[in-house]
C-alpha cells in the first residue's frame, strides 16, 4: 500500500493579510533608515559595500557581496519574495527554489536534498547526518527537524548548491541553507500582520525594534502564531487531522559600544502541538509475497476497505491517536571585532530540541500497529572562530576554527495489534502471536566534530578571480542501542517464536568511530561585465561515517545477522560551469 502526505501548504485558497506599521510616517522612516544604514556601515567590519540600488547583497562567502559576484550556484529568497508568496517555513521556501526538495512524513522523518543529494528518506536514524547544512544566523542546526518551525523577521534565505565546507563551520556534501534574520534597529519601528484563509487558517505576526541605550544598544522582539484546522477528515474518529498549531518567539540584542566591537545576542523558543501526521491511500503495489498476502486479498480477508481510493478526497481512517509535538529553544552570541586590517568573528551557540510523537504506523483502521512513538531529545553546542580580511585587496581571505558537540537520545515504543500477525506474517498463523507484542528501543549517540578551514580569493586582475579553499575535519562518534520485547502469545513453539522475532527481536550493541578528511574546492571566475559572470569550479565534500541507531535488521533464516552498525563515510565530488 502506498501513501502520500497531504501538502497542507497548498490548501489556502485565499489569504488576506493586514499589515500595520507601528512606527513613524514614511518620509521620516526613510530618513531614519538611511541614518541607520549609515551607522551600520560605519560599524560593520565586512568589505565596504559595492552594491547599488536593486542589487541583492549576500553573505554566502562570509562577507557582504553582490549575489552577482559570487561564483556559486546560488538562489536568494529575500524578504520581499517571502512576503509576496506568504512563505513562512522551510517547506514552503523549497517550493521557491529550483532543485531543492523537502521530504517529510513528520518533523523527525524529514530530509532536505539539493540536486538530489542530501540524506536518505525513511524512518529517521539518529546516527546518520544530513548532507544539506541548515544555518540560522550563522548557527548550524544539527537535525533537519529543528528547522521545521515557522520563521519570523526574516531578511533573506541563501540556498547554496554543492559542498560548502571551506567557509561554513559544519561539513556538508550537498549544499547549505543560510538563513538570516533582521538586525535590531536604532530607529523605533514595529510591524504587525494578520493572515487568514480556509480550513480555519489564522496566522499572527508581530515585531518591534528600537534603541535601548542611545546608539549603543538596540533590541528586537518578534512573535508568530499559526493555527489551522486539519486538512484530512478521519472517518474513524470523526475529526480533522494534519492541523497546525504553533507559536514561535525570538529576541535579539545588539551592542555597539565602540566602532570596532559589535555584539549580537539571540534567544528563541518555539512550541508546536499539531494533530499530525497521518496519510491517505494512493494505490497498492505488487509485492514478492504470495497472492493471498497481497493488499487486496488481505484487506478482503479482514473486510477492510480504505476510506477512499482517491487521495484528493482527503479521507483518512487511522484508529490511534497522532501528534507531532516539538519544543525548540536556543541561545547564541555573535561577536565581531574590527582590527582594521581584519575582523575576528566568534559564533557561540547552544540549542535543544524535544520531540514528542504519537503515530498509527499502519495508516489504516486495522489494528496492525497499535502504537508507534520514538520521542527524542537533541542537545548541541558549537563554537566557531573566523578571521577575515577587510576591504578589497589583491588577495582576500577567510580562515576559521570550528567545534561542535551533539547528543541525541531516543526512547521508543512500538506495539502490535490483533491484525498484525495476519497482515505482517501470514493469515495461517494465530492472531495472538503478535497481539500486544511490544518493542522498547533505547538509543543514545554523541558526536564531536572539529575543523579548521580557509578560503582565499586571488584577484588576478580586476575581472579574473581564482578562489581556492581547504578544510580539515576530525570527528568522533559513539552510540549505544538496546531493544527489549514483551507481550504477544505465550508459546514454546520454536517456529512461532522465530516468525515473531522476524518482526522485532531483543538486541543490544554499541559502536565507536573516529575519522578525518581533507576536502576543498577551487573556482575560477571572470567578469565579462558588471552583469555577466562566468565561472568554473571543482569541489570535494565529505560527510563522516555514521552509526545505525535504528536497530540492526534481521536477515532471512539461515543467514547470520549483521554485526556491524557502522555506516561508511560519504564523499561527493562536483564539477560545475556557471554563467
Amino acid at each position: 500500500m502506498s501513501v502520500v502526505t497531504s501538502a497542507s501548504a497548498r490548501t489556502l485558497a485565499s489569504v488576506a493579510a493586514l499589515t500595520a506599521c507601528l512606527s513613524v510616517p514614511a518620509v521620516a522612516l526613510a530618513e531614519a533608515e538611511g541614518a541607520a544604514a549609515d551607522s551600520t556601515q560605519a560599524r560593520q567590519s565586512a568589505t565596504p559595500p559595492t552594491a547599488s540600488l536593486g542589487d541583492i547583497v549576500v553573505t554566502a562567502r562570509r562577507r557582504d557581496e553582490r549575489a552577482q559576484d559570487v561564483p556559486i550556484a546560488l538562489t536568494v529568497v529575500n524578504e520581499e519574495l517571502l512576503d509576496r508568496t506568504g512563505a513562512y517555513n522551510v517547506g514552503q521556501v523549497t517550493q521557491l527554489a529550483p532543485s531543492v526538495q523537502l521530504l517529510t512524513s513528520n518533523p523527525r522523518n524529514t530530509a532536505i536534498t539539493i540536486r538530489g543529494l542530501g540524506a536518505s528518506y525513511g524512518l529517521a536514524n539518529d546516527g546518520l547526518e544530513q548532507g544539506v547544512g541548515i544555518y540560522v544566523d550563522q548557527v548550524y542546526y544539527g537535525r533537519p527537524a529543528t528547522a521545521t518551525l515557522d520563521f519570523v523577521d526574516l531578511d533573506r534565505i541563501e540556498i547554496l548548491r554543492g559542498p560548502q565546507g571551506t567557509l561554513f563551520g559544519k561539513n556538508t556534501t550537498a549544499g547549505a541553507l543560510n538563513i538570516t534574520t533582521r538586525d535590531p534597529s536604532f530607529t523605533p519601528e514595529g510591524q504587525a500582520e494578520l493572515s487568514f484563509g480556509d480550513y480555519g487558517f489564522l496566522q499572527a505576526k508581530a515585531s518591534v525594534s528600537g534603541p535601548i541605550v542611545d546608539d549603543k544598544v538596540a533590541g528586537r522582539f518578534s512573535v508568530v502564531s499559526t493555527r489551522r484546522d486539519g486538512v484530512l477528515d478521519n472517518v474513524t474518529t470523526g475529526t480533522k487531522q494534519n492541523s497546525q498549531d504553533s507559536i514561535s518567539l525570538r529576541g535579539q540584542l545588539l551592542f555597539q559600544p565602540t566602532d570596532q566591537l559589535r555584539v549580537r545576542l539571540f534567544a528563541d523558543y518555539a512550541d508546536l502541538t499539531p494533530e499530525c501526521c497521518t496519510q491517505v491511500y494512493v494505490t497498492a503495489g505488487q509485492t514478492l509475497k504470495p497472492a493471498a498476502q497481497q493488499f487486496a486479498a488481505l484487506a478482503a480477508g479482514r473486510g477492510y476497505a480504505p476510506a477512499s481510493t482517491n487521495p484528493y478526497d482527503r479521507l483518512a481512517d487511522v484508529d490511534s491517536g497522532i501528534q507531532a509535538d516539538q519544543i525548540h529553544r536556543g541561545v547564541s552570541a555573535i561577536v565581531d571585532y574590527d582590527f582594521g586590517w581584519a575582523t575576528l568573528t566568534s559564533v557561540s551557540a547552544w540549542r535543544a530540541w524535544d520531540w514528542g510523537p504519537q503515530n498509527d504506523r499502519d495508516y489504516t483502521a486495522l489494528d496492525i500497529t497499535r502504537q508507534s512513538a520514538n520521542p527524542s531529545w537533541q542537545d548541541q553546542w558549537s563554537q566557531e572562530l573566523r578571521l577575515s580580511s577587510n576591504g578589497n585587496h589583491r588577495i582576500d581571505w577567510t580562515g576559521g576554527l570550528y567545534a561542535f558537540h551533539q547528543a541525541v537520545e531516543t526512547h521508543g515504543v512500538t506495539e502490535y495489534g490483533a491484525d498484525a500477525t495476519y497482515w505482517l506474517l501470514s493469515p495461517s498463523l494465530p492472531d495472538a502471536l503478535l497481539d500486544g507484542y511490544t518493542v522498547f528501543n533505547d538509543s543514545r549517540i554523541e558526536t564531536d566534530s572539529y575543523a579548521v578551514f580557509g578560503q582565499l580569493t586571488w584577484n588576478i586582475t580586476d575581472r579574473l578571480h581564482l578562489t581556492p579553499g581547504l578544510r580539515y575535519t576530525y570527528e568522533e562518534k559513539s552510540g549505544t542501542y538496546a531493544a527489549t520485547t514483551t507481550g504477544g502469545l505465550a508459546t514454546t513453539d520454536a517456529t512461532l517464536i522465530s516468525r515473531r522475532l522476524g518482526i522485532a527481536r531483543p538486541q543490544a550493541y554499541d559502536a565507536e568511530i573516529s575519522d578525518d578528511d581533507l576536502s576543498g574546492q577551487v573556482s575560477l571566475s571572470y567578469d565579462f561585465s558588471d552583469d555577466v559572470l562566468v565561472y568554473g569550479s571543482a569541489a570535494r565534500g565529505y560527510k563522516s561515517a555514521g552509526i545505525n541507531m535504528a536497530g540492526i535488521p534481521n536477515l532471512p533464516s539461515g543467514q547470520p545477522s549483521l554485526t556491524n552498525a557502522v555506516v561508511k563515510p560519504e564523499v561527493v565530488t562536483t564539477y560545475e560551469l556557471g554563467l
